[in-house]
């Protein structure tokens, strides 16, 4: 296989999609084996017999026509009208908000573009400084990863279900298991809110949107968390289902009832939107196939053997888990990075005594976290772009809530409880 390197290298370097340099490593690695290569195209056939797949292109699609629509506007207001008498109550409007919106919409950029528009002129009218303005916003924007019906919670499910693991991972379970490590985040970034000074007067009760208009301006979106966790949960839908349910409940208020998305717009928004999805699909494919090699050749069994040699310690181990999560999230798109770096690490955690969730409430945790880590995190460049702003304003900007959120990852880590309490771990 060390002859493969150098061509891996070359299309690495040559910018080649990144689908064919896994579908080029599986096929190389495959052929040095001399294995029958028609292994690769069973592998990428066997993703129409995972029922739970059609989640992601219905999430997502229902996800997009959110993201288009006056729901952003909507659910501000909501939240401001029921938080805004806090103290610091318009940026716990913010890191509310921006999470519901990126958990709906996974993605986290769309929620700066989305939301930042809303929001920043609201933060500096309310005398909020423009440091903590941008910061928020920029780190808010990633918020919400961990909560259904996320799409890199889904997808993280799907690739610990080909893997060979003793404990079943469940994409209900990981609903779930997402929980109390968001709330932990969105706690810590209000706390830190709480503590901010603004020069502007509170806001007497008359100046924020009242809260019965505003809960029925959106009563539309809100029954969307209960359909989708109530009906899993409850037994009545499979998560596949459930994203049917959500995809058509959310295309007949948007586009029948509001009208808010017109026909000719709902064609552009299901082709962008499959783009995203066919994207996903293809790399998902060829990394089964990759998957499989490795697991063939027992690469994660030797690398734990490797690493189990130098590192004795479950918290060292951890430790470097962590390192290495945020330089990738500050690299490589999430997905990409589910994709090809679970099946290696997976199997390793699990040999330290990791619980798989765990695991994956670790790794999203750090993935949302390199978003906006210096030097190419990619809300950096998406807020510079949005806010206008040069990148290294932004990088000063959200130093302070970068180590709110890595406090936030080291706990998630350290104290497994979090994540396996709901699920009964």
């Amino acid at each position: 296989m060390s002859f493969a390197t150098p061509i891996l290298l070359l299309l690495a370097i040559m910018r080649t999609p990144l689908f064919v340099i896994i579908a080029a490593s599986a096929m190389l690695g495959f052929y040095s084996e001399e294995i029958d290569l028609s292994i690769i195209a069973i592998e990428v056939y066997r993703l129409a017999e995972m029922p739970v797949l059609l989640a992601i292109p219905l999430f997502t699609f229902a996800g997009y026509l959110l993201g288009e629509c006056n729901a952003s506007q909507r659910l501000v207001n909501l939240t401001h009208s029921l938080l805004g008498w806090l103290p610091g109550g318009l940026p716990i409007v913010t890191i509310v908000a921006c999470a519901l919106f990126t958990a709906f919409t996974g993605a986290s950029g769309v929620t700066i573009v989305a939301l930042g528009a809303l929001l920043y002129p609201a933060l500096k009218k309310d005398g909020y400084g423009e440091n903590f303005t941008l910061g928020l916003l920029t780190s808010s924007g990633s918020l919400g990863l961990l909560f259904a019906p996320a799409l890199p919670l889904i997808l993280y499910g799907v690739v610990a279900q080909q893997m060979d693991l003793d404990q079943a991972v469940s994409i209900d379970q990981l609903f779930l298991a997402g929980i109390l490590p968001g709330v932990l985040m969105l706690v810590l970034l209000s706390a830190y809110s709480m503590l901010q000074k603004t020069d502007a007067p509170i806001r007497a009760e008359n100046d924020r949107p009242d809260a019965w208009q505003s809960l029925k301006a959106a009563r539309w979106e809100l029954p969307l968390p209960f359909v989708i966790l109530g009906g899993i949960y409850s037994g009545y839908f499979a998560v596949s289902e459930a994203a049917s349910v959500t995809a058509l409940y959310v295309l007949v208020v948007e586009v029948f009832i509001l009208k808010e998305i017109s026909l000719a717009r709902l064609v552009h928004i299901i082709r962008e939107s499959m783009m995203l999805v066919g994207g996903i699909m293809i790399i998902l494919g060829v990394s089964l196939a990759s998957t499989n090699y490795l697991i063939d050749t027992e690469v994660p069994t030797r690398l734990f053997e490797f690493i189990q040699q130098h590192i004795e310690s479950k918290l060292t181990f951890l430790i470097l888990l962590n390192i290495f999560l945020l330089l990738l999230g500050m690299m490589l798109d999430i997905f990409s990075a589910l994709v090809i770096i679970v099946p290696i690490i997976l199997p390793i955690a699990v040999g330290y005594g990791i619980h798989p969730v765990h695991l994956g409430m670790i790794f999203l945790a750090n993935m949302q976290l390199g978003y906006f880590t210096p030097p190419v995190g990619m809300n950096l460049f998406i807020a510079s772009y949005r806010f206008e702003k040069p990148v290294m304003t932004l990088y000063r900007a959200t130093i302070p809530f970068f180590f709110i959120l890595l406090l936030a990852v080291l706990i998630i880590t350290y104290w497994p409880w979090l994540s396996l309490a709901l699920i009964g771990a």
